[in-house]
């Protein structure tokens, strides 16, 4: 009984810490974007697409080889993913789901292993999916920024901003899909007791908190105002 309290109580904990930190950041880009890297992320692609469409002719190679290479990080991402579904679906269909994975300080039951295991097929699918949108939107980008804007016939709804929030939510879905890559570790170890997916938790906070909020751009103050306007 003892070491089911500890599933009960440090599993909860350390998926709180991670939702807990994702409705900061949300409420910090939301308030505060020159204190992010998205917000200056999605200003730089837009920038980006706004010198690419400048003149199509020039840059138009260029511009669909950088999508492409998008693309193709995504590609790997969501190959990896459903390979790594499959793999846990046949663990789960075979004798190696009922039983408990090496040394396990926690609760053993077979109920709570198949949760653990679904948790982490679940994770698997659902990043599979955000990188297949992330696919989709980069392959529409890579189409719309070869566009020549001068030459189609008015009126049309055809804009470099138009382009830049494709590229943006492309780029949108493969954070999401990385970051529920990201998150399928904790739940990993948490196939070896609760204790290792609370550390692992706090460590994937930690790098995540680095890389989100690490910094601060005082000229993104102009771009993004503090009452919210034009945040991403």
């Amino acid at each position: 009984m003892e070491k089911q309290i500890l599933d009960y109580g440090l599993v909860p904990a350390g998926l709180l810490l991670i939702v807990g930190y994702h409705i900061w950041l949300l409420f910090r880009i939301l308030k505060f974007p020159n204190k992010t890297a998205i917000a200056l992320n999605a200003l730089c692609r837009t920038c980006w697409v706004h010198a690419m469409m400048e003149d199509v002719s020039k840059n138009g190679v260029l511009a669909v080889q950088t999508l492409r290479n998008s693309i193709m990080a995504s590609t790997v991402l969501a190959s990896a993913s459903i390979m790594l579904c499959s793999a846990i679906a046949v663990l789960m269909s075979g004798h190696y789901g009922d039983r408990p994975f090496g040394v396990v300080f926690g609760d053993k039951t077979a109920l709570t292993i198949s949760i653990k295991s679904f948790a982490i097929l679940f994770c698997f699918l659902l990043s599979f999916l955000m990188n297949v949108q992330s696919i989709r939107y980069f392959s529409l980008a890579s189409i719309l920024i070869s566009v020549p804007i001068n030459m189609m016939p008015h009126p049309h709804n055809l804009s470099a901003e138009y382009v830049g929030s494709v590229v943006n939510s492309g780029s949108y879905f493969w954070s999401l899909g990385l970051r529920i890559f990201y998150f399928s570790f904790p739940l990993f170890l948490w196939i070896f007791g609760p204790i290792p997916m609370f550390l692992s938790c706090i460590v994937l906070l930690l790098m995540l908190y680095s890389i989100d909020v690490g910094f601060e751009s005082p000229g993104l103050d102009e771009v993004y105002p503090r009452n919210g306007e034009g945040a991403v």
